[in-house]
C-alpha cells in the first residue's frame, strides 16, 4: 500500500493549457474486525493501520486501556486492508452487550481494495453522458466564489459548502454543513425533492474530493466536479471510469484538471 500516487494532469491558467504532474493522496478502505466479526469499514490513507485501529477501538469503547487488547493483526500479511482485533477474555465479557447491539456491516471479504470499490461502483452506476461543454472560465469563477455562498463558514470558520449549477452556470442549490458529505447530500436532496436535479451540470465543493463524493455526484448525474482541495487517487480513478470531469484549484487561481477535460471549454 502506498500513501500517494503520481498523476499527469492539465493545468489551465488564463485560458492557456499545459501539462504537469501532481501527487494525489491515497485513499483505501480499511475493514476492522472485532472478535472475528466485521465491525466497520473506514476510508483512510494507507499507513499506520495498527495505531489507527487501536485509536478507533478506544473511541468506540471497545477498549479502555492497552491491556484490554489481546492482539491486533493483519488478516493476511501487511499488504491487506483488513485488521483483526482480539480483546482479552475479561474485556470481551465487559463489552458483550456492546458487541451484541452492534449492527455488523455486511462486508465480509478479506480482499477489499480501491480497485474492488471502483469495479463494484462502475457496475452499479452507469457512466455520465457527454453533453455540451461548460464555459471553463465561468466554472472556475463559480469555484472561486463558493465562499460567497457560505454564511455559516463566515460565522464559524468550521463549515463545508457544496453548490450546484446548471449549464448556464446559474446557481441551483447551495448547502453548508459541518460534514462535507452532509453538505453535498443537502444540496443534491434539495434539487431532488424539487424535481430539478436533471438540470445539474456543475458541482463545486469546499473540501477535497473523496470517492464517496464522486459516487454521490454520479448518482445525481452531475458530470463536472470542481473543488478547492485536491481529489484522492481513488476519486480520480472512479471519476475516470464514470466519464466524469474532476478539477481543483491550483496556484494563482489556475485549475488542475485530472480527467475528462473535454467538458470544459476555454477561449482560443
Amino acid at each position: 500500500m502506498v500513501d500517494s500516487h503520481d498523476r499527469r494532469i492539465r493545468i489551465v491558467k488564463n485560458g492557456r493549457t499545459e501539462s504537469g504532474a501532481i501527487a494525489l493522496v491515497g485513499e483505501e478502505p480499511l475493514s476492522i474486525r472485532v472478535q472475528g466479526s466485521p465491525y466497520a469499514v473506514v476510508m483512510r490513507t494507507p499507513g499506520a493501520e495498527k495505531p489507527h485501529v487501536a485509536g478507533f477501538c478506544l473511541g468506540e469503547g471497545i477498549v479502555d486501556a492497552p491491556g484490554d487488547l489481546a492482539n491486533i493483526a493483519f488478516c493476511d500479511g501487511e499488504d491487506t486492508n483488513v485488521v483483526t482485533v482480539t480483546v482479552t477474555d475479561a474485556r470481551r465479557r465487559r463489552i458483550a452487550d456492546h458487541l451484541d447491539r452492534r449492527t455488523y456491516i455486511s462486508q465480509t471479504s478479506c480482499g477489499i481494495c480501491g480497485k474492488t470499490i471502483v469495479a463494484d461502483l462502475v457496475q452499479a452506476l452507469s457512466p455520465v453522458a457527454d453533453l455540451d461543454p461548460l464555459d471553463g472560465t465561468g466554472t472556475l469563477g463559480c469555484l472561486l466564489r463558493l465562499g460567497d455562498h457560505q454564511p455559516l463558514r463566515d460565522k464559524t470558520r468550521a463549515a463545508h459548502g457544496a453548490a450546484i449549477y446548471d449549464h448556464a452556470l446559474n446557481p441551483l442549490s447551495v448547502a453548508e454543513d459541518v460534514g462535507r458529505h452532509n453538505a453535498l447530500d443537502k444540496a443534491i436532496g434539495s434539487l431532488f425533492l424539487d424535481g430539478n436535479l436533471d438540470q445539474a451540470r456543475l458541482l463545486t465543493l469546499s473540501s477535497r474530493i473523496s470517492y464517496e463524493l464522486v459516487q454521490k455526484a454520479a448518482r445525481a448525474r452531475i458530470p463536472v466536479i470542481l473543488a478547492i482541495s485536491r481529489p484522492t487517487a481513488l476519486a480520480v480513478r472512479l471519476a475516470e471510469a464514470l466519464n466524469m470531469t474532476l478539477a481543483s484549484l491550483g496556484k494563482d487561481d489556475s485549475l488542475m484538471v485530472y480527467c475528462h477535460p473535454h467538458r470544459l471549454a476555454w477561449p482560443q
